[in-house]
C-alpha cells in the first residue's frame, strides 16, 4: 500500500468532501476574479460584471470552511505542544517554502522576471507571500491559529456548552463590523493610535476555527435551518453586490459583502459545514476513494492552482466567451489537471516534504 493510500484509509469521508468542495471553490474564485477587478483593483464595468455576482457569492465560503476544518480536528491539543509544533509546523512550512520558490522560478518564464526579481522574491519569503503571489496569504493565517492551539486547548477543554456559545455569539458580532463600518467608520474604541478595539481580540478566523470544534462537540444544525440559513445568506449576498455595483469604483469595496469573517459569509459556512457534516456514507466505492485521494493532496493542489488557471486562462478565454462558460470551464479543468499533476508528483521520493502530503 502507498503512502497516499494508507492516508485515505479511515478518514472522515464528509469533512474531506468539505475539504475537496472547499478547494474548488478556491479554484472558482481566482478565475473569476478578472472578471469583476482589473490589474490596478478599479471594478470592470460591462455587461458579464452583474453574472458574477449570482456566480460568486457562494465561493468565499471556502475560507471558513478549511479553517473549520483544522479546528475540528485540532481542537483542543490532545499531545505534548512541542510534538504538535513541530509535526505541524513541519508538513505546513516545508511545502509552502518549496513553492514559494517554485513560484519564484516560474514567474521568470511567465512573466518575465529577471533572476534578481527571482532572488527578491525567495528572500521576501519570511516578510509577506514570498512570490507576491496572492493566495499564499492563507498560510500565514493557518501558522497564526496553530500557535494559538495550546492558548485556546485549557479553556476548551473545561468550559460549557453556554459559555462556548457566549463567545461564539460576541465573534458573530464581529462579523456584522464590515457592515456597521460602512455607516460608521470607527466604533468601540477604534481609532488610529488604538489597533486593538473592545472586541479585536474576538475578531478573524479564529471564530471558525472554534467553530470547528464547537460542532464536533455539539453537533451541527439540522438540515432545515441549514438549508434556509445557505439560502438566506447566498440571497443577501448576492442582492448586496448588485446594490453596491453601480456606487463603488475599488476592488475592496465591491468585495465587501465577500468578506471571509462577514456575518453572510459566515452564515453560509455554517450552514454548508453542517449540511456535509451530516453525511454518513464512509466513501467506500471508487468515486469516494477517489475523493479521500483529493482531499489528501488538496494542500499541494491550492500551491500549484495558478499554474493552471492561467495556462488554461490563456488558452480558453477567448474561445469561450461569456464569464457563465469561462469560470466554469476553467475551474474544472484546473482542477482536474492540479489533481493528475499533483498525484504523478506524489509518487516521487520524499514527496511529502514539498507537497504535504
Amino acid at each position: 500500500m502507498n503512502q497516499i493510500q494508507q492516508k485515505v484509509t479511515g478518514r472522515q469521508f464528509s469533512l474531506d468532501l468539505l475539504r475537496v468542495f472547499a478547494c474548488f471553490l478556491v479554484i472558482w474564485q481566482h478565475v473569476i476574479e478578472p472578471y469583476y477587478a482589473h490589474p490596478d483593483l478599479t471594478v470592470v464595468r460591462n455587461g458579464d460584471t452583474s453574472i458574477v455576482g449570482w456566480i460568486n457569492s457562494l465561493t468565499p465560503i471556502e475560507v471558513p470552511l478549511f479553517v473549520m476544518i483544522s479546528g475540528y480536528f485540532l481542537l483542543p491539543l490532545r499531545m505534548e505542544v512541542s510534538a504538535f509544533f513541530k509535526r505541524r509546523f513541519a508538513r505546513i512550512l516545508y511545502p509552502f517554502i518549496c513553492w514559494c520558490i517554485i513560484y519564484a522560478v516560474y514567474f521568470m518564464f511567465y512573466r518575465g522576471d529577471t533572476l534578481t526579481d527571482c532572488l527578491i522574491n525567495i528572500s521576501h519569503i519570511p516578510v509577506n507571500f514570498g512570490t507576491e503571489i496572492g493566495h499564499m496569504w492563507f498560510i500565514y493565517m493557518l501558522l497564526g491559529l496553530y500557535l494559538l492551539v495550546p492558548v485556546l486547548s485549557p479553556w476548551l477543554a473545561v468550559c460549557t456548552k453556554r459559555q462556548l456559545q457566549a463567545y461564539l455569539c460576541l465573534w458573530a458580532f464581529t462579523t456584522c463590523l464590515p457592515y456597521i463600518h460602512l455607516v460608521f467608520p470607527e466604533i468601540l474604541g477604534e481609532c488610529f493610535w488604538n489597533p486593538t478595539p473592545m472586541l479585536h481580540y474576538f475578531t478573524g478566523f479564529v471564530g471558525y476555527f472554534i467553530l470547528g470544534y464547537y460542532i464536533k462537540r455539539y453537533g451541527a444544525l439540522s438540515a432545515r435551518v441549514s438549508i434556509l440559513m445557505l439560502v438566506g445568506g447566498y440571497f443577501t449576498t448576492v442582492f448586496i453586490y448588485l446594490y453596491r455595483l453601480p456606487h463603488v469604483g475599488i476592488m475592496s469595496d465591491l468585495e465587501v459583502c465577500w468578506r471571509f469573517c462577514g456575518i453572510n459569509i459566515m452564515v453560509m459556512a455554517y450552514a454548508v459545514f453542517s449540511l456535509v457534516s451530516r453525511i454518513k456514507w464512509n466513501g467506500d466505492n471508487a468515486v469516494g476513494r477517489l475523493i479521500s485521494r483529493f482531499a489528501v493532496l488538496s494542500y499541494a493542489i491550492y500551491f500549484s492552482h495558478m499554474i493552471f488557471i492561467n495556462f488554461y486562462r490563456d488558452l480558453l478565454s477567448e474561445a469561450l466567451g461569456r464569464v457563465y462558460l469561462q469560470v466554469p470551464v476553467i475551474t474544472l479543468c484546473t482542477f482536474i489537471t492540479a489533481y493528475i499533476v499533483v498525484r504523478l508528483l506524489s509518487m516521487l521520493p520524499k514527496a511529502k516534504y514539498w507537497l504535504g502530503s
